[in-house]
């Protein structure tokens, strides 16, 4: 008896197209219900940044203030070299070697399967006049490092406030580059209507062009500045730094005596110079002690063998041996010492006088740039007065303007005119700015402003 195949199962596709319209609804209710994705924003976040919190991330930032403290640290370290020899020291140690007769090393000491040695300076003028000498120099890298603050302060400080004053003269420049489009635009239709020349339009084509050149200037210079300003700060590529006008404290406005004695004590390449004459002085004053006797602190401890054939030269064998006592050098006559002498006097003189030198030059230099500030406090407000000036005339043109006395392109005239001298006011006061800042730098009170 033969089994009949059984019919192939076939799907029943009008139950399957049933439970689709029906769960359809369900499915579009869910989709409905979940809430849509958030779109990523491409946007670049904002910053807005006053002149001290630019300064004081930049201070946290700069690599100029790591290097800096590296070199201090690296003549710190160099400095103890020396003052280690005036503390204990330890030292352990063994050999081997052939000798050929009676048993000694090279150095003239008897040959020992282990040995310890202690040494100490107690008394060596000239070795403690050149570790003072180091320390000194240690000390005045901490000051360079100081000097390394006060550049990134002025680079920091002189970048934002240029940003600043370019973002300002770019507002102004899109406001008279449609002053000029508009003086266009009516002296070219006064020229259709034959009122004009051909050459009144190539003049304020002419205006117009410069315009625009000069936005695109400053647009590339915006672009250097905020470079800078991200890379001093530490901000990310994408990140948009605000900066708003700001003024410099007014710690510069004093007279220029009080200046120079503000110099004379914080001027940092003066404190250099003052921290090189006190190592040469350290220095010359240890070598003139070289003629003192020298004492120093030496023990030994040695463990012998009696297979180096001590018994073969001496009458008895120790096989431990201890020394300790003290070493004292008197010297009688030394070239030596008297040639350190004159060359560390030499390097003090040179040293006084080079001080001497940075003292005028410091004098000099304040005098000078209290000078120069005072002259730009006088073209800023020069500056001041033209735009005033200038704004009134707007105002006198608006007026006459309304009464139908003049037309919209000298009204536009008068307002580029004002552009104009606003321009010519931010420069004014940016060169007064940054004046400020060289003659704090100059007198060392960089750190007292944002105090």
């Amino acid at each position: 008896m033969k089994n009949k195949p059984l019919p192939s199962a076939r799907p029943d596709f009008s139950l399957c197209f049933l439970l689709v319209v029906l769960l359809s609804p369900f499915t579009f209710s869910a989709q409905a219900q979940q809430p849509p994705e958030p779109p990523q924003s491409t946007t670049p976040s904002a910053v807005s940044l006053t002149l001290k919190r630019a300064i004081e991330l930049a201070l946290q930032n700069s690599s100029d203030i790591q290097v800096a403290k590296l070199q201090a640290s690296l003549a710190n370290r160099s400095a103890m070299i020396t003052k280690s020899q005036f503390l204990p020291n330890l030292y352990a140690g063994s050999g081997a070697g052939y000798t050929l007769g009676i048993p000694e090393t090279p150095g003239g000491r008897a040959p020992a399967l282990f040995n310890v040695t202690y040494t100490e300076q107690v008394f060596n003028e000239p070795l403690r006049g050149q570790g003072k000498e180091l320390q000194e120099q240690a000390k005045s890298q901490k000051i360079l490092l100081e000097d390394a603050r006060n550049n990134v302060i002025v680079r920091t400080a002189s970048t934002y406030l240029e940003l600043a004053m370019v973002r300002h003269s770019l507002e102004l420049l899109r406001k008279e580059q449609d002053s000029a489009d508009k003086i266009l635009a009516v002296t070219q239709q006064r020229e259709k209507e034959n009122f004009e020349l051909p050459v009144a339009v190539t003049k304020d084509q002419l205006t117009r062009a410069r315009v625009v050149q000069r936005i695109l200037q400053l647009e590339g210079r915006q672009d250097e500045l905020e470079v800078v300003l991200r890379g001093q700060t530490g901000f990310p590529e994408s990140t948009q730094i605000d900066v708003t006008p700001e003024d410099l404290p007014g710690i510069a406005e004093q007279e220029g005596a009080n200046l120079v004695a503000l110099a004379m004590q914080g001027n940092v390449a003066l404190k250099v110079a003052q921290s090189d004459v006190r190592a040469r002085e350290f220095r010359l004053t240890g070598e003139k002690r070289g003629y003192y006797p020298t004492l120093q602190l030496v023990s030994v401890y040695s463990l012998l063998g009696r297979f180096n054939n001590y018994d073969q030269f001496f009458k008895t064998f120790e096989r431990n041996n201890v020394n300790a006592g003290i070493q004292v050098q008197v010297p009688i006559f030394s070239a030596q010492t008297k040639a350190n002498i004159a060359l560390a006097q030499v390097n003090l003189d040179v040293a006084k006088a080079a001080l001497a030198n940075k003292k005028t030059e410091i004098s000099a230099a304040v005098r000078v740039k209290t000078r120069r500030l005072r002259e730009r406090d006088a073209a800023k407000e020069v500056a001041r007065l033209e735009l005033q000036l200038a704004q009134q005339d707007v105002s006198v043109f608006q007026s006459q303007f309304a009464e139908g006395r003049i037309n919209v392109r000298e009204v536009e005239k008068a307002r580029l005119e004002e552009n104009n001298r606003w321009l010519a006011y931010l420069d004014a006061n940016f060169q007064r700015q940054q004046a400020q800042l060289d003659l704090l730098q100059t007198a060392g009170q960089l750190d007292k402003v944002w105090q």
